[in-house]
Formats: structure tokens, sequence, C-alpha cells
């Protein structure tokens, strides 16, 4: 095909694989959450893989990772694709992942091919996508697309008190050649992903157009009552905040999660305190992540929480802090008929539709053209060790990525 460069997919699927291994779980699964050692080792596999393809290596403030491919001209806006390195405790091999590697393979492609170049081309790894270790997610991207104050990151604590501005400066340390990156806006954004759902395997399809992400509020509520002995406090007098939070669990589950039909609420990260077996419980902080495609329903329902809360938590108190508040936001339309369109021509069945899981791309949307391309994951599966994308799938993933990069590429704007 004319105008476009074509991947080697056994490449591909070897340098995923390998990836896999850093920080390896049993089940096939992966451990590699933001900032850890783990990370580290990921990011010394990729920045090896990209310099050897001629690439530079950089990162930023915000510990992203930027690996670049030079263009023509150095002083055109770059075309950024990729995604994150970072997973859940208990995630899999290819959330992330295959985003970032299906870039650096287009970028290896690019390298050695003779097709032009108007620009650069950057493969990104986002800082903190999970938000496992440090709260919320996403870290990484909305600081670079100036949705979040760095400082608000660095202070973000993990469950050792560790902070993400020390973990940081350590990764930095790892890498004392890395330079760092001044902010850039870019050309356009594009971020391969698995679906993390099962409508593509069930239907079919081999490609998703993503039309836009879900909006999502992450809340933390602390239930606050008193710590008593659990031999001597009568019932009728105990103010127990694990009871509170099974009332309130059920009452938001209730009159929030089931109120309309594509409500996604979920409650998790549950925290008790003293979480001692005679002693009755002072307080209980739990997160709920509540998400909505439409905007106005989403805001009214989260607007619900508090009080809702506070009324079935009696006799404790309850507190609600608001840690993400993201309206669903659109994809660029011309970036989704390019997608499409290198779909159609290279035979793969295409569907469009919209995400109800969040991405680093929610972030880049704001600032430049940006699109999603989806594959099949096995069963809908992720954030598990089952998570499992087949090897044909995750090379039509990228070749439809090439494709659009490829015409990204050979745009002379500014």
């Amino acid at each position: 095909m004319s105008g476009t460069v074509g991947i080697d997919a056994g490449r591909l699927w070897s340098r995923l694989m390998e990836l896999g291994e850093v920080g390896a779980i049993p089940g096939g699964g992966v451990d590699r959450q933001a900032l850890s050692e783990g990370e580290h080792l990921a990011w010394a596999k990729m920045i090896g893989w990209a310099e050897a393809a001629g690439m530079e290596a950089a990162t930023d403030a915000a510990a992203n990772l930027f690996l670049t491919l030079p263009g023509r001209d150095r002083g055109l806006a770059p075309v950024l694709a990729g995604s994150h390195l970072d997973s859940q405790p208990t995630g899999g091999r290819f959330d992330g992942a295959f985003g970032v590697m299906a870039a650096l393979e287009v970028a290896a492609s690019l390298a050695a091919s003779p097709l032009p170049r108007a620009r650069d081309f950057t493969v990104v790894a986002w800082m903190n996508e999970e938000g496992s270790r440090f709260a919320p997610g996403m870290m990484g991207s909305a600081v670079f697309a100036g949705q979040r104050d760095l400082a608000e990151v660095r202070a973000a604590r993990d469950a050792d008190g560790r902070t993400a501005g020390a973990e940081i400066d350590r990764l930095h340390r790892a890498f004392p050649g890395l330079p760092l990156r001044p902010a850039f806006r870019p050309w356009a954004c594009l971020e391969p992903h698995i679906e993390q759902g099962p409508r593509l395997e069930r239907e079919g399809a081999v490609i998703g157009v993503v039309s836009g992400i879900d909006g999502k509020v992450t809340c933390e509520v602390t239930l606050t009552g008193q710590r008593d002995h659990a031999g001597t406090q009568p019932m009728a007098d105990r103010r127990d905040a694990v009871m509170a939070f099974a009332r309130v669990a059920l009452h938001l589950q209730q009159e929030v999660g089931l109120a309309e039909p594509e409500t996604r609420f979920t409650i998790g990260r549950v925290e008790v305190s003293p979480n001692a077996p005679s002693v009755i419980a002072g307080e209980v902080r739990f997160r709920i992540d509540l998400r909505h495609p439409d905007g106005a329903v989403l805001q009214r329902l989260a607007a619900q929480i508090a009080p809702l809360a506070a009324e079935a938590a009696l006799p404790c108190a309850a507190s609600v802090q608001v840690l993400v508040d993201a309206p669903p936001n659109g994809f660029d339309p011309a970036l989704r008929r390019a997608i499409a369109a290198s779909a159609a021509r290279r035979g793969l069945l295409a569907l469009g539709m919209a995400s109800a899981a969040g991405h680093d791309a929610r972030h880049l949307a704001p600032l430049c053209p940006t699109a999603m391309i989806f594959i099949p994951c096995r069963g809908g599966i992720s954030h598990d060790p089952a998570e499992w994308a087949e090897p044909a799938h995750v090379a039509a993933g990228a070749q439809v990525l090439a494709d659009v990069v490829a015409l990204l590429l050979a745009e002379e704007g500014a």
C-alpha cells in the first residue's frame, strides 16, 4: 500500500512478550506499578529498543517518557502516539503496554523505510495512568496537557507513605543522561489500546474506532464513627463505621448505581481503621468510581453521593472528597475517518464505539486532534492476569496505527 509502511508483526509480538516479563506475576500477569523498579526496567528496555532505531529519548518533569524519531523539519509539531507502561497490581500484559509497543514498532518500521517524514514522530509512555499506586490516575498526561498542577501530583502518596515527587526524582536519577523535554503541543495524538470490554470480540470486529470517552467522577468517602471495645459496648450505643459502610454502600448502589441503565458505579479500595478483630471500627475510607456517557446525568448522580452517604451513615458522620471530575469527551472526526478507512482498505472489520474506561487520550483531546484505536481482548477481561489479545489483532492494530501516522507525518502544516 503506497504512502504507508508495513510493520514487523513478529518483532512487535516478541517485544511485547519480553516487556511482559518485567514485573511478571503467576498466571501470566504483570505487577508493574507507576514509578516502581519494574517501570524503571521497562524504561531501560524501551530506551534501548528506541536508540537502536535511531530515536532520541527524553523525559519531562512529570516522568513521562518520550522516544522521538526525527523528521525533516524539527521545528514542526510532532505526531504523538503511545499509552502507558504501568499496570494494576494484578494486571495483564496488554493494557497500556500494547499501545506503547505498537507505537514503537511503527517508529522502528518508519526508521527503516524510505517514506518521507515532514515532522518528528514521538512515542510516549505516560506516567501513572492506572492510579493504582498514586491516586488519581492519568497523572502524567494531565500535567502534560495543563489540566493538573505538577506540585499537586508530586504531593500524592502511596500506601507506604512515599510521595510521587520523591519517586519521580528517583526515576530521573536512574537515567541521569536523559534530557528533560520542555512542554510542547503535538500536531496530533493517537492512543492504541485493548478494548477492555467484550463488544469487538462478540461482533467479530478487529478494530474499534473510538468516538470518545465516558465521563468519570472519582470520590473518596470517609465514614467516621467511634472506636470501642467489641465485647463491652452495647449494640444500641455503637457508632460502628463498618456497619455505616454497609448501609451507605447499599443505599448508593440503589439510588445512584441503578438509577440509569448506562451508569457504571463501583466501590473499591476500602480501608478500615483500626481493622482489628476485637475493636469496633472508628473509620472506613473508600473510593467511588462513577461513570456515564452523558455529562449532565453524570453530574446529577455525582451530586447525590454526599447527601445520600450522610443520610445512610447516621449515627456516623460522612464526608466526600471529589478526586476526579472528568466530563465526557469526543475524538477528532478526521482521525476517526482515517482509522476507519485504513481498516477498510486492509479488510479489517471496524466498529464505531465509545469507551467506558478512561484513557490518557482524554487529556490530549482538548490540546490537539486526538483519537484511539481499539483491538479486542479475550472475553473482555482486563486488569487481570487472564487478559489476552491475539497476535493477529495486535499486528492489525499496529498496522492501522502505522497507516494513520504515515498520513499525519506527510502533512506540512505548523
